[in-house]
């Protein structure tokens, strides 16, 4: 049956969408988790914020998924089996998760399915990553579609996933004092469930995609892949992006603890909170696509790179009661306002980058590619996460004492600024430049 591009993309926007959608749906689950650690199995911040980077393990791999996308297919198909299957570890995790934990579940144990369950969101999401870069490539290359309908897809995902996570973080936060974490995972692991059943049903046909030759070994996706990170322009961008990640000290888990045990903030408002951010990067999407797709990539990174300092320096006054006491700026207000914002400023500069990755990728290796990016920047949250743990140890912080918190936060604002020196990593005109390329 031959598809149009037309129906293609269309099927390629209700099946990945649901799967980018699931991912940001996600954070419903890992809300659970936060509170069950800290209140179910009675872990310190260092302990929680060593947990939640630890168990990102599984996107240090993600090249390799990657490849084997590339180059393995699995009765005809290289795209949807891998997206089945990522669903189907999930699914398995997040179910034995909530059937343990009612009994009583180690640290060990819950850690050891939380990182099989990243492993499953790992490869659905390489897999995910790849159509989104191939549909990007087959749209720009027919002389029908608009120059911009790569960026326009890679923003419908983006928003896909934002919903999701809208919506996990609503129910999660009004969920938390009604219903217990057990039933927060079988939730999840049910829904899961249901992508994985809906994914086995998708013929990989149906989606248009690229025609590729099917017995492409591993070992040859390998050597595509080196031959495209020896791009000056790829091998710079990726190292600039992963190296302004990695060099602020993630001090999430430490905030999780002052507001939720220090200032008694109720699990509600961070729900709120949340969702505040998860709309911030809906709207960020809409933004870019509408208005900010002509910027630079190098100038809207760097950008934002600065407003993340600026929202912590604005933490340091916050942490100081400087908000409160002086401008009468109660704490839930600015929980739900800023904090949200905060967090998901280190996300969303992932977004232009993206489509910067995808204008540069060489054809043939758009799984490998792709998912060498997001495992750097995988490896880049970890180091970024035990840092932290460093430096809230290094200023005297734990989860009773939080004298030290503004000088950490304030560290950590410096830091931040650091990689600006090196912007210059970035392309700063890439259409030039691929044209360049194909004359």
């Amino acid at each position: 049956m031959v598809v149009s591009s037309e129906e293609g993309t269309d099927k390629i926007r209700k099946v990945v969408g649901f799967g980018y959608w699931v991912q940001g749906f996600r954070c419903f689950a890992w809300m659970a988790v936060n509170f069950f650690l800290k209140d179910g199995l009675r872990v310190d911040s260092s302990t929680l914020q060593l947990l939640q980077n630890s168990a990102n393990l599984p996107m240090v791999a993600k090249p390799l998924y990657g490849v084997v996308s590339d180059a393995v297919y699995i009765r005809g198909q290289h795209r949807i089996p891998y997206i089945a299957f990522g669903a189907f570890l999930q699914a398995v995790s997040w179910l034995a998760i909530a059937i343990l934990s009612e009994s009583g579940i180690s640290i060990g144990t819950m850690t050891l399915y939380l990182l099989l369950s990243n492993l499953g969101a790992s490869i659905a999401e390489v897999a995910n990553d790849a159509i989104v870069a191939e549909a990007g490539k087959q749209s720009k290359s027919s002389t029908n579609s608009q120059p911009s309908s790569s960026g326009e897809l890679q923003s419908f995902f983006w928003m896909a996933s934002a919903m999701g996570g809208v919506l996990g973080f609503l129910l999660a936060g009004l969920s938390i004092d009604r219903f217990s974490p057990q039933k927060m995972f079988l939730f999840y692991g049910l829904l899961l469930t249901a992508q994985f059943f809906l994914s086995i049903f998708v013929q990989e046909s149906s989606l248009d995609l690229p025609k590729r030759i099917a017995d492409v070994g591993i070992q040859e996706k390998f050597t595509e892949l080196l031959v495209a990170l020896r791009e000056p322009e790829i091998a710079y961008s990726i190292t600039w992006f992963a190296a302004s990640y990695a060099i602020i000290p993630a001090l999430t888990g430490t905030m999780f603890f002052y507001q939720t045990q220090y200032l008694n903030i109720d699990s509600s408002v961070l729900g709120i909170s949340k969702v505040f951010g998860q709309v911030a990067m809906l709207l960020w999407s809409v933004i870019y696509n509408r208005h900010l797709k002509s910027v630079t990539p190098r100038k809207l990174i760097s950008a934002i790179q600065v407003t993340m300092a600026v929202f912590m320096v604005s933490d340091v006054l916050f942490v100081n009661r400087i908000y409160r006491n002086y401008m009468g700026v109660p704490d839930n207000f600015y929980v739900v306002m800023f904090s949200g914002l905060s967090e998901v400023l280190f996300f969303i500069k992932i977004l232009p980058f993206s489509i910067l990755i995808a204008k540069l990728c060489p054809p043939g290796c758009e799984g490998s590619l792709m998912a060498f990016v997001m495992s750097a920047i995988a490896v880049a949250f970890i180091v970024s996460g035990y840092l932290g743990v460093v430096l809230a140890s290094y200023a005297g912080v734990t989860g009773n004492d939080f004298s030290g918190f503004p000088l950490a936060l304030l560290i950590q604002a410096l830091l931040t600024l650091l990689p600006l020196y090196w912007s210059s990593c970035i392309p700063d005109d890439v259409k030039s430049k691929t044209s360049r390329k194909k004359e």
